[in-house]
């Protein structure tokens, strides 16, 4: 097998994770304005998409729990850092500060690991990868904040920042020698164990937890409430988060990172064609020049990720374990 084909395989799973995270904006918006607390919404969808994946996750498995026991550590920080803490600060600072100025700062996670890698490894990343970094990040502001326009309300900044720090962990984590356990298995148990971590905290009071039976408008009618909840739970977080941490061991962190900007540009389309949304000309120029950032990144041939040099070493010891 050569170094390119599971390069190429790694990003077009990251187009599909992208395309089906892209979709939970759009059908839990109505949910939240129908009044869904932030917190509700996040178990919500993360115990229904743990539970379909499930069953797939047990057939990965097959039996080999020393492989989900040497992973613990691992599944318990994709389900407090990667599901359940990003999502809720996420969803936290969209209730005090424009959708599109928490998106620009939580994606801004691709070019915060370019500089804890600057540090970590105390060489400076080569020119392809910076000019990357600024094409992408160009091409974010310009998908997000066509206008300029944004809020400035000091805690929901902070709650965008700390959610970046935590999307840039969560693809950290994803990217970590996966030493025996599937991905579908980590993406099914950080679901489910985030659920359980949120549903604990919402019962304790500390986060409100208020849910709303109301029909919500979708596809231009009234629509049940269950059925965006099902759409997200089923495809924006089940398929997303399988394919999302599939690809980041693929790919390592960095260049997952930066794949999942497209994340924003399905966002974006997504708003245009179910919420009637503006469309224009700038952010569609925005998605091609995130394209173009990540095609420099992914044409860097130097260290892939934060702790990438740990990866050859994971996969001798998957074979050991075959």
């Amino acid at each position: 097998m050569t170094h390119r084909h599971p390069t190429s395989v790694g990003l077009l799973i990251a187009v599909v994770a992208a395309a089906t995270f892209g979709m939970s904006g759009a059908f839990i918006k109505p949910l939240l304005e129908s009044g869904w607390s932030p917190v509700a919404a996040v178990t919500a969808r993360a115990l229904i998409g743990g539970l379909v994946l499930l069953p797939f996750a047990l057939v990965a498995v097959r039996g080999r729990w020393a492989a989900v026991w040497r992973g613990r550590w691992r599944l318990l920080g994709m389900a407090l850092v990667g599901v359940a803490g990003t999502q809720v600060l996420y969803f936290a600072a969209i209730q005090r500060i424009p959708v599109s100025t928490g998106i620009l700062v939580e994606y801004l996670a691709p070019v915060l690991l370019v500089v804890v890698a600057w540090a970590l490894s105390r060489k400076a990343p080569r020119a392809v990868v910076l000019i990357g970094s600024v094409v992408a990040v160009g091409g974010l502001v310009l998908v997000v904040s066509p206008d300029g326009s944004g809020g400035l309300d000091p805690l929901g900044l902070i709650l965008a920042v700390i959610a970046m720090v935590g999307c840039a962990a969560f693809y950290v984590i994803a990217a970590r020698p996966s030493d025996g356990l599937p991905p579908v298995a980590l993406a099914s148990g950080g679901l489910l164990i985030g659920a359980v971590a949120l549903a604990a905290i919402g019962a304790t009071g500390l986060l409100p937890v208020t849910v709303s039976f109301a029909d919500v408008p979708l596809f231009g009618q009234d629509t049940a409430w269950w059925v965006p909840l099902a759409i997200v739970g089923v495809f924006a977080t089940a398929i997303a988060y399988a394919a999302s941490i599939t690809a980041t061991e693929l790919l390592g962190s960095r260049l997952a990172s930066f794949t999942g900007l497209l994340e924003v540009v399905a966002a974006t389309l997504y708003a245009w064609l179910l919420l009637g949304e503006r469309l224009t000309l700038l952010q569609l120029f925005g998605g091609v020049l995130i394209l173009g950032g990540i095609a420099l990144v992914r044409a860097d041939r130097g260290d892939p990720s934060v702790g990438a040099a740990a990866e050859p070493r994971a996969r001798q010891r998957e074979r050991t374990l075959r």
